[in-house]
């Protein structure tokens, strides 16, 4: 996202953690109906379009929304997408991604609240790392021809009772409205926005050998120390990795020696 709609959705995000930071607030519950205004607008273009138009009031379009939706979701999340028409938005896309990366976030916040958010991140990781290198298993959940029902019920029976609810939700609702991303980069977006949860990078460590307690702690510090920021380390083992390790934040990619590397990025910084 660009301008605008960085800015309405920055907006939104404040305003979902407000609402999320109250006990009061069900946050899977604000999810699930978030995902179901999701799939609304993903169908209604006329509706995209009328709530993102900007020659239209602000306050028109917020009532437009409360009219449509405000007798079949909550107050809260009827609030919460009037607040978002209200917003300027770049393009007509924008605002349907928006309101779908609130859905993530009000599940993230759920696990949160539960002290189940590393569970999730971790999932989230190694399902992703399965579906890469399971290709009946991606085949089976791109098939366009297969239903969302027929999905729902292959991932239910892998993912059911071995992972967290967050992670079968969100792992559910991508895999059966992908509007348009592959598999993978939807994990991937899920994974960063489980990371920032709690202020944290990701760094995909692909190493030849297991990772002793000790070198994950120490690689951690490093990293952190390097980024300026706490580091999650989702871990991978590849015996072919060139170097014996592999590390990898965001687009930056450290190949070899990670010691060498870390030290020598450590040196330019102290001068």
């Amino acid at each position: 996202m660009n301008g605008a709609s960085r800015e309405a959705l920055a907006a939104a995000r404040g305003r979902l953690d407000a609402l999320t930071d109250s006990t009061a607030v069900d946050a899977a519950q604000l999810a699930d109906e978030l995902a179901a205004v999701t799939a609304l607008l993903d169908r209604e273009a006329g509706l995209r379009r009328a709530l993102t138009d900007p020659a239209q009031p602000g306050e028109a379009k917020a009532q437009l929304v409360q009219r449509l939706i405000g007798g079949q979701v909550s107050g809260t999340t009827a609030d919460l997408v009037s607040g978002l028409a209200r917003s300027r938005w770049s393009q007509t896309r924008d605002l349907v991604d928006a309101v779908e990366e609130l859905a993530s976030i009000a599940d993230l916040t759920a696990a949160e609240k539960s002290g189940t958010l590393d569970d999730v991140e971790d999932e989230l990781f190694r399902f992703g790392r399965i579906v890469s290198s399971a290709t009946g298993l991606r085949a089976a959940l791109t098939d366009r021809a297969a239903g969302a029902p027929a999905k729902t019920e292959l991932l239910h029976r892998l993912l059911g009772g071995r992972a967290q609810p967050v992670t079968e939700r969100l792992v559910t609702r991508l895999a059966t409205a992908p509007r348009g991303r592959s598999l993978e980069s939807g994990l991937e977006s899920l994974s960063r926005l489980a990371a920032e949860r709690r202020n944290r990078m990701v760094a995909v460590v692909t190493s030849a050998v297991p990772l002793s307690d000790g070198q994950k702690e120490r690689l951690g510090a490093a990293l952190t120390k390097l980024y300026g920021r706490r580091m999650h380390l989702n871990l991978d083992v590849d015996p072919e990795v060139v170097g014996g390790m592999r590390v990898q934040v965001g687009d930056e990619v450290i190949n070899g020696s990670i010691a060498d590397r870390l030290d020598e990025a450590a040196r330019r910084m102290a001068s």
